[in-house]
C-alpha cells in the first residue's frame, strides 16, 4: 500500500489550511496515477481524479486509517473508469493455453543472456511507454487486477475488496495478467516465435511444465504449500526452458512493480484552492467528524 496514504491522513489530522492542501495533493497524485494506468489517456484520468476528490471530500474525516481511504478512492476511482466501457468488446477470459510460450520463443529466451549489457539497461530505461502499452492491452478485468496488485502495492484481500470478487478470483486473475503482460512486451520487442495464438505449441509441452506455467505467480509470491513449492523448484531447477521462462517473466512483474505514471503536476491552483475550501467547509460543519 502506497505510503502517501498514511502521509494524507496523518495531514488532515492535523486541520489547518496547508496540510490540507498538501494531503490533498497526494491524494490527487494517487487517484491521477492509477487513472493513467487504467484509462490510458491523461484527460480521462484527471476528469476521474477530480471527481473522485470531490466525491471523496464529505468523507475524508471519517477514515481513519489507510486501508479504509484505500479501499475507499480505489473502488471510486475504479467505478469512474470504468464507467461507459462496460458495454465495450473485450475478452472477460483467457485460456492459459495461449499464454504459454511456444518451442521458438523458449528457444529464444534459452539463449538470451541473463546479465544485461549497458545498451540492455539503456532499452529497459526506455521501455516505460511499451510496459504501458502492455497494460492497456489487457482485458479491463485483467488489468485492474495488475494496476491495484502490482502497480499500487495492495494485497489480494484489499483487491477482492474493492472489486467485489472473491480473492481466489484476484489470484487468477492476476496470473493471467501477468503472463499476458509478458506476452505483450515480448510481441512489442518482437520477440522470435511470438504470437497470440499457441495452442498447436503448447501441446508439445510436458505436463510438468504446464504445470509450473499454471501455479507460477503462486510459486513467486510464495503462497504455494511448502511442498508444492519443493516440487516445482525440484523441476524448475532440472528445466532450462522453465528459468530462462520464469527469468522472463520475474522481468515483466518487476517491470510493473516499478512502474509509474508520472503525472507531471499537481492540482491546478485554483481546484487545489476550491477542494482544500470545501474539505474545510465541511469538517468545520461537522466538528465530530
Amino acid at each position: 500500500m502506497r505510503a502517501e496514504l498514511g502521509q494524507a491522513i496523518a495531514m488532515l489530522r492535523k486541520g489547518d489550511e496547508e496540510s490540507t492542501q498538501h494531503a490533498l495533493e497526494l491524494l490527487q497524485r494517487i487517484v491521477l496515477s492509477f487513472g493513467i494506468k487504467v484509462c490510458g489517456h491523461r484527460e480521462d484520468a484527471e476528469d476521474t481524479a477530480q471527481e473522485v476528490l470531490f466525491s471523496a471530500l464529505p468523507h475524508l474525516a471519517a477514515l481513519k486509517d489507510p486501508q479504509a481511504l484505500s479501499a475507499w478512492l480505489y473502488t471510486a476511482a475504479k467505478n469512474r473508469c470504468l464507467q461507459g466501457r462496460r458495454k465495450a468488446s473485450y475478452r472477460k477470459s483467457v485460456p492459459l493455453e495461449e499464454l504459454i510460450p511456444g518451442d521458438a520463443e523458449l528457444h529464444a529466451l534459452l539463449l538470451a543472456d541473463p546479465a544485461a549489457t549497458p545498451e540492455e539497461q539503456i532499452l529497459s530505461n526506455q521501455d516505460h511507454q511499451l510496459l504501458h502499452r502492455a497494460v492497456l492491452a489487457l482485458p479491463p478485468p485483467y488489468r485492474i487486477v495488475l494496476v491495484l496488485h502490482d502497480m499500487e502495492e495492495l494485497d489480494t484481500d484489499l483487491v477482492a475488496r474493492i472489486l467485489s470478487i472473491q480473492p481466489n478470483t484476484v489470484r487468477v486473475r492476476l496470473h493471467r495478467a501477468r503472463l499476458l503482460v509478458r506476452q505483450e512486451m515480448a510481441r512489442f520487442l518482437h520477440r522470435e516465435g511470438v504470437s497470440k495464438r499457441r495452442k498447436k505449441s503448447t501441446a508439445r509441452r510436458p505436463a510438468a511444465c504446464r504445470e509450473i506455467f499454471a501455479n507460477l505467480s503462486e510459486y513467486l509470491d510464495g503462497k504455494l504449500p511448502p511442498a508444492d513449492c519443493d516440487r516445482m523448484r525440484a523441476h524448475i531447477e532440472a528445466c532450462p526452458a522453465c528459468v530462462a521462462f520464469i527469468r522472463d517473466l520475474k522481468q515483466a512483474i518487476d517491470r510493473c512493480r516499478s512502474f509509474e505514471a508520472c503525472p507531471d503536476g499537481k492540482a491546478r491552483p485554483i481546484l487545489r484552492r476550491l477542494l482544500t475550501e470545501e474539505y474545510l467547509r465541511l469538517k468545520n460543519s461537522a466538528p465530530n467528524l
